[in-house]
């Protein structure tokens, strides 16, 4: 069983375990974007989407039903995400990834980029980014100026999106939809990091979506020291060595504070 702190209770020797960690990877999940303001996919939709969940958006089939209501979605998500911060959570995880002798392994489930505006280097997002766009048909990559949405409104009204200039066919969001595949080489890479690490953290993710949340057990399989950071349990807490319940922008920076 995981010894469970509460987030400004850390007991020092896991602070040490992280502030003697030379190759660590830090995994994260949309709990640590929440904590910016990005809405998680279990959040209740408004507006145009109001009958809708974002897992009833996040297909390809509903793109191919509905190619305007779900590009419009996502447009204004990239809206949402642009008017929100990172928070003292991804600013801890940048520090810690650009401390001395320290070499930090960064790896999201999120397609934001949260991470990066806080000045961290990202090995993969998993999920793929929701600022990069490609054809539905031909796939081949397609270069977008931002969206103009206040991220805070729902637009009134769904807007289709863009022809492929090669195909003609629509383009889409450079995301992984439920039904997809995830990349093999951001996989991978992440696989490869987590079999290297000697200490892995997982940080607001809940263990649910597969196959991004096996890459633990990689850690667990090799005996690595593994820490979570969540407000709640999850389907990962009973492989971990160290639980802290809270939000990563509270708890992240006293677990990578130096000692």
């Amino acid at each position: 069983m995981p010894a469970v702190h509460a987030a400004g209770q850390i007991p020092d020797d896991v602070v040490r375990l992280v502030a003697e960690s030379r190759r660590p990877v830090v995994l994260t999940g949309a709990g640590i974007s929440a904590e910016s303001g990005v809405p998680t996919f279990r959040e209740v939709q408004t507006g145009l989407w109001e009958r809708f969940s974002a897992q009833d958006l996040a297909t390809p089939e509903a793109f191919e039903a509905d190619p305007a209501l779900v590009w419009t979605w996502y447009r204004w998500r990239q809206s949402l995400i642009r008017a929100v911060e990172p928070n003292p959570g991804h600013h801890a995880i940048a520090q810690w990834q650009q401390r001395d002798g320290v070499e930090l392994t960064v790896s999201t489930q999120n397609v934001d980029d949260l991470h990066e505006r806080a000045g961290a280097a990202v090995l993969a997002h998993l999920h793929g980014s929701i600022f990069a766009h490609r054809c539905y048909e031909c796939g081949i990559p397609a270069q977008l100026p931002d969206a103009e949405y206040d991220g805070f409104e729902s637009p009134p009204e769904a807007e289709g999106p863009p022809q492929c200039e090669h195909c003609g066919g629509w383009i889409r969001p450079g995301v992984v939809w439920f039904g997809e595949m995830l990349p093999a080489d951001a996989f991978e890479q992440t696989a490869a990091a987590v079999r290297a690490a000697d200490l892995v953290l997982v940080a607001g993710t809940s263990g649910i979506v597969q196959p991004a949340a096996s890459l633990p057990l990689l850690a667990l399989e090799r005996g690595t020291p593994l820490i979570e950071v969540n407000p709640e349990e999850t389907e990962l807490s009973e492989v971990m060595d160290h639980c802290v319940r809270g939000l990563s922008g509270d708890a992240l920076p006293t677990l990578v504070r130096s000692r």
